[in-house]
């Protein structure tokens, strides 16, 4: 199984252990700035209703023992699921490689057509 994130889905896997804003212009440094930084800041989209969406599904998580986003990435990891991040969208968003998670891969949106072609299961995110 193979996982190619564009765009808002790089912030899954940024490791914010990793971040750096060396070598980075002004416009890459602001965006990193006000952005989540890894996968447990990230909001609810529509649901996070300012924060409180997002904590009241967090304690919902954690009263039926549900994994956080960090442990169901790193678990999907464990068990051979790849990583893929779109080339352009690194670019344009400023991300450097060093700054995603263990074993993740940056390829083309064309490379990973060809992958996805010869996979039984995809995900775009």
């Amino acid at each position: 199984m193979s996982i190619f994130c564009a765009f808002w889905g790089l912030f899954l896997v940024r490791d914010p252990e990793r971040m750096t804003l060396e070598d980075k212009t002004a416009y890459e440094k602001m965006f990193d700035s006000v952005t989540p930084v890894g996968p447990e800041q990230l909001p609810l989209s529509k649901m996070n209703m300012a924060g409180v969406g997002k904590a009241m599904l967090q304690k919902m998580m954690e009263d039926t023992e549900t994994p956080t986003l960090t442990k169901f990435l790193n678990g999907a990891i464990k068990k051979g699921v790849k990583f893929y991040g779109c080339k352009m969208s690194v670019e344009v968003m400023g991300f450097k490689e060093e700054e995603f998670i263990e074993g993740f891969t940056i390829i083309t949106a064309q490379d990973y057509m060809r992958d996805a072609l010869n996979s039984n299961i995809q995900l775009f995110i």
